[in-house]
């Protein structure tokens, strides 16, 4: 995983973003999280330690990871972003069952990019690759039925 929880913290601290206990828990929760979560798991997973706590802050804060290039934002076309505060290279195969994304690493497609660029003329930034599939637990559901 990219930065450490206290990593990000000076980050933030260094570009003037007051640190809350509230945005402390949302960057503990992604950072700690392997599953990619949306706005709303991460509001069910800490709403009973923050009551006062609303989606809307969740979504403010999430933008303001996003934007301090804390946290990278993974749009699928199915209207709900997920959250990767793991800014190392690596790919997604994901779920056409359940939705579960899983991480896996593969030596950059670097190659692509170039050949991109040379077609295109586009300065590349980067790329981004998903693997679609349906994942063990749901291959194994479909058996037992």
């Amino acid at each position: 995983m990219g930065a450490s929880v206290n990593e990000a913290i000076e980050q933030l601290k260094m570009n003037g973003v007051r640190m809350t206990p509230q945005r402390h828990a949302i960057l503990s929760y992604l950072m700690g999280s392997m599953s990619h979560p949306t706005a709303d798991e991460i509001y069910k997973s800490l709403s009973p330690n923050f009551p006062s706590m609303s989606v809307a802050t969740i979504y403010n804060n999430l933008r303001l990871f996003v934007e301090a290039g804390l946290v990278r934002e993974l749009t699928y076309g199915d209207d709900s972003s997920r959250f990767d505060a793991d800014l190392s290279d690596h790919y997604h195969a994901i779920c056409k069952s359940c939705g579960q994304i899983v991480d896996f690493e593969y030596p950059p497609l670097l190659e692509v990019e170039r050949a991109a660029s040379h077609k295109t003329g586009f300065t590349v930034e980067g790329h981004r690759m998903e693997i679609y599939g349906v994942c063990s637990s749901c291959c194994e559901s479909a058996a037992r039925v």
